[in-house]
């Protein structure tokens, strides 16, 4: 047996596939890097990494059978020998899917520095990992900041708001900003007999404001798309 089919065989096991395209999928690379790999009897060694990263899997205990199976755990750093029944007990394959991978992204105030009449951009206060999935083209993130959304969206969430949508749907829910105070998150509603939006809290404390019509498209941010938070 060769040293390609001798580590190709222990990481199939430790991964529970069954085929190159299974693996290919837990790998994100194509099935032909696979096939060319086997052809020059070497395993790159970014595959290793990449298991190490997504299993926990020790690149020696691929390479040569040395050491323990797993360097890292969901308990963190414990080295273990013992593979779950030779077997793990979900299918690595999901783990190329966009909701199981993660993408970091810049986490923006609700309330910058300068709060004036005009909107201006927001201040940067961090990053955030959150599921690929939820990251897409004109998705920008910020941290709520106060209570006007609870118990819908809480103090302290990070919100996905859509900067691509900002057509008003009466009842949804949109990014404003309100002058001097920053941006809000509030339901719109259109009163076209007076040619303004009313903007609603969940929040009973918090009262009714209003945007003219023709000030909205300065003042509306985007749509509501997510929101990650704890209860």
């Amino acid at each position: 047996m060769s040293i390609f089919d001798e580590v190709f065989d222990r990481i199939k096991l430790a991964t529970n596939t069954k085929t190159q395209v299974e693996l290919a999928e837990v790998l994100g690379i194509r099935q032909s890097s696979i096939s060319d790999a086997k052809r020059r009897n070497s395993v790159p060694a970014d595959w290793y990494m990449k298991l190490f990263e997504k299993f926990g899997l020790n690149p020696d205990w691929l390479k040569k059978e040395a050491g323990p199976v797993y360097l890292r755990t969901e308990q963190g750093y414990q080295p273990t020998d013992v593979l779950s029944g030779g077997y793990l007990l979900e299918s690595p394959a999901l783990y190329g899917a966009p909701e199981a991978k993660s993408t970091v992204v810049t986490v923006y105030s609700m309330h910058g520095a300068d709060m004036g009449d005009e909107p201006c951009d927001p201040e940067v206060i961090g990053k955030l990992s959150i599921p690929q999935s939820f990251f897409a083209s004109g998705i920008q993130v910020f941290k709520v900041d106060t209570a006007g959304m609870e118990p819908l969206v809480y103090k302290g969430a990070y919100v996905g708001i859509d900067t691509g949508q900002q057509n008003i749907v009466s009842g949804e829910i949109f990014a404003i900003h309100i002058p001097f105070e920053g941006i809000s998150l509030k339901r719109v509603f259109l009163d076209g007999d007076n040619q303004r939006l009313v903007l609603k809290a969940e929040n009973q404390k918090h009262p009714d404001q209003y945007v003219s019509l023709d000030k909205h498209k300065d003042r509306v941010i985007g749509s509501l798309a997510w929101v990650m938070q704890e209860f």
